[in-house]
């Protein structure tokens, strides 16, 4: 079975060059070695372990077998500060319940703010806003104010495992108040301000906060967005709130609520020193989307978010002292920690809140102009945004030198798109793994060649695989992601889950002692990959199974359709079932005619096979999507079968509520005929 989806020749048309799926675009240059973080990870494992790991494929096998010698070596490359007396690395290996760094005392924020020796003049972060001027802190201005809050918050009675939560935008004063907590001991998580009330209470509630930072409103391109009635809404629906502290974002101001700028300039005796913790002490709690129920609350711990993020940030982002980070992100996706982590480095960050695509699509490149980015995020659909648009970067001087892409498969256009506009210095990575982990499993690094289409590689110190439904392994065929050895990131458990039982039942329950990710995965032999979507969405007709990714790239390469959603009804009685295609045509003028049903089906029966020619092609006003962009592919499954929407999906979870209409109107059409018949 071809799993790239039809003739490996087959090509797509970026610019005036074709490329090909697998196709090399990128190449490491002869210095790597030299002029790289991972390189410097090299020579120091010459020079203190004796190992000689010059390449991708021996440094990422001899980091899955040696756990110990690997993850003692990045502590050590790194000099993370222990407080304690170490008495093993890994102590124990199952899963779960691995013990990584018995004995350790350490925190998160001491190694943050430490910034990897910033010194206290050097710019640290660069906020940028829709609602109000630029706000730049230097190392200095951020440990000071860091030590402000920490003061403002042991005077509100916050203490080691409370937890303080924010109702913010990705601006500097969550950065400071989720350092702050961290300080302390205390256990931080956010939720972004766009969020319906009966989210927040859904998340923040399980979590019982005791002190609640709140915004009143926000700029959104050029629309205000008053959010204090939200704000009152969700502060009557968390009694465990103790004090509501309002960071006086633009114009608007919260009633009764403390003011968060006043607390910290009356914070006369700021703390500086820092609380030792466990290695497995809750550092955040983040939360999975919510979609078909109420989220999971993840916890995650000190010492493995910062080990895990040291690692992942300059080994394979090549971040370090004197780059900036930029990503878009809002405070409620994980990219937020990630982007936080970037001081971990050295590096400074930059925190944008606002629309991204305000005024035009230009504007996330611009700023990267304006900001001296070295690493800029840019999600798949914003790539291929800019590429539809044929968007021209030839004007702008750009630092950059690695783009990030995550969170969707990217197609192989894309990665063309961005080799075409930023020249071959630039190194594309693009990576997939999860707010479960907080980090990537499969991603690229210097050291790894750029293929049209895939991702070049596993990450370091992460034994990930595909496997059939047997637990064997497979290669060059669809598997379910696993990872099959401990990770320092992975939760130290779910909030509310005292005996693990969700826990296991989350991650655990199709392969005892593997890690099962939920994502359907292609490997090649040379560890190069394709996540092809999500394995509880993967069709199947007449024995051929494709995830929905590859799907998805045929039909959204066509001109005429915007967007896409596929889903497949079983038969019961063990036919083909019913493989429906929903599409967003491309222009409000634009008709589903049997023409362009004719070249979507041809498309497809070409690329993929005749199986997958869809037996009804609908076409729709927007796609489903949760707060995070994905595609609501079991959901929209789910009521198709007749299983009631508000058993499915949360109203709160979605980024437009109205998408989902014409689908239940479908569910109810499909109902009545059967009654009918």
């Amino acid at each position: 079975m071809n799993h790239l989806g039809g003739d490996e020749d087959r090509t797509a048309r970026t610019g005036d060059r074709p490329v090909s799926t697998g196709e090399v675009l990128w190449r490491p240059p002869d210095d790597v070695l030299e002029t790289t973080q991972i390189g410097r990870f090299v020579a120091w494992l010459r020079r203190h372990r004796g190992l000689d790991l010059g390449d991708h494929d021996a440094l990422w096998r001899w980091s899955v077998a040696d756990l110990d010698g690997f993850w003692s070596a990045i502590w050590d490359f790194f000099e993370v500060v222990d407080h304690g007396d170490r008495t093993a690395v890994l102590a124990e290996r199952r899963m779960p319940g691995a013990v990584w760094f018995p004995g350790s005392l350490l925190n998160y924020a001491e190694h943050a703010l430490a910034g990897a020796g910033a010194a206290d003049d050097a710019v640290a972060v660069l906020g940028r806003s829709q609602t109000r001027a630029d706000l730049d802190l230097t190392w200095g201005e951020l440990r000071d104010q860091v030590a402000r809050a920490r003061r403002v918050l042991v005077d509100l009675g916050v203490g080691p495992g409370d937890r303080v939560a924010g109702y913010l935008p990705n601006a500097p004063e969550a950065l400071v108040a989720f350092l702050a907590a961290a300080g302390l001991g205390a256990v931080w998580t956010s939720c972004a301000i766009e969020f319906g009330p009966r989210s927040v209470i859904d998340r923040f509630g399980q979590v019982e906060p005791v002190v609640l930072l709140v915004a009143g409103g926000y700029r959104y391109g050029a629309k205000p967005v008053d959010r204090r009635e939200q704000v009152a809404e969700i502060v009557a629906g968390l009694p465990s709130v103790r004090h509501v502290v309002d960071i006086a974002y633009g114009e608007w101001r919260v009633p009764g609520a403390d003011s968060w700028t006043e607390l910290l300039a009356a914070a006369t005796m700021p703390i500086h020193e820092i609380t030792p913790v466990p290695f497995d002490h809750p550092l955040v709690v983040l939360f999975s989307s919510g979609t078909t129920g109420k989220p999971k609350a993840i916890v995650h711990g000190h010492g493995g978010i910062t080990v895990e993020h040291l690692k992942n940030h300059a080994l394979s982002w090549d971040l370090g002292p004197g780059d900036v980070m930029l990503w878009y992100s809002t405070t409620a996706w994980m990219m937020w920690n990630a982007l936080v982590s970037g001081l971990l480095v050295g590096a400074s960050i930059v925190l944008i809140d606002g629309d991204p695509g305000h005024p035009d699509l230009g504007c996330q490149w611009r700023l990267a102009e304006q900001t001296g980015a070295t690493l800029m995020g840019a999600s798949p659909g914003f790539v291929m945004a800019c590429r539809s648009a044929g968007l021209d970067l030839s004007d702008l001087d750009l630092r950059i030198r690695t783009v990030g892409s995550a969170g969707a498969p990217l197609p192989a256009e894309g990665y063309a798109w961005i080799g075409d506009r930023l020249g071959p210095r630039v190194q594309l990575n693009v990576g997939s793994g999860g707010t479960d982990v907080c980090s990537g499993l499969v991603q690229n690094d210097p050291l790894l060649p750029v293929r049209a289409g895939m991702i070049s590689g596993r990450a370091l110190g992460v034994d990930v695989r595909a496997f059939d439904e047997d637990g064997h392994e497979v290669i060059g065929e669809p598997g379910e992601l696993v990872v099959t050895a401990p990770m320092p990131s992975m939760p130290i458990g779910l909030w509310g889950d005292p005996d693990g039982s969700r826990m296991r039942a989350t991650y655990f329950d199709v392969y005892p002692g593997v890690w099962r990710h939920g994502d359907w995965i292609v490997f090649e032999p040379d560890g190069s990959c394709v996540v092809t979507g999500r394995s509880d969405a993967t069709l199947n007709r007449g024995g051929v199974r494709l995830g929905t990714a590859e799907f998805y790239r045929v039909v959204e390469e066509l001109p005429e359709v915007g967007d896409s959603l596929v889903v497949h009804l079983e038969d019961p009685t063990g036919g083909n079932g019913e493989l429906i295609l929903f599409v967003v045509l491309d222009g409000d003028d634009r008709e589903l005619d049997e023409a362009t049903a004719g070249r979507i089906r041809s498309a497809l029966r070409g690329a993929l096979s005749p199986r997958h020619v869809p037996d009804r092609i609908v076409r729709v006003p927007a796609i489903p999507r949760n707060l995070t962009g994905k595609k609501l592919e079991l959901p929209v499954k789910r009521i198709l079968q007749g299983i009631p929407p508000e058993q499915v999906v949360s109203p709160d979870a979605l980024a437009d509520p109205t998408a989902l209409d014409p689908f239940l109107a479908e569910a109810a059409s499909r109902t009545s005929g059967a009654m009918r018949a």
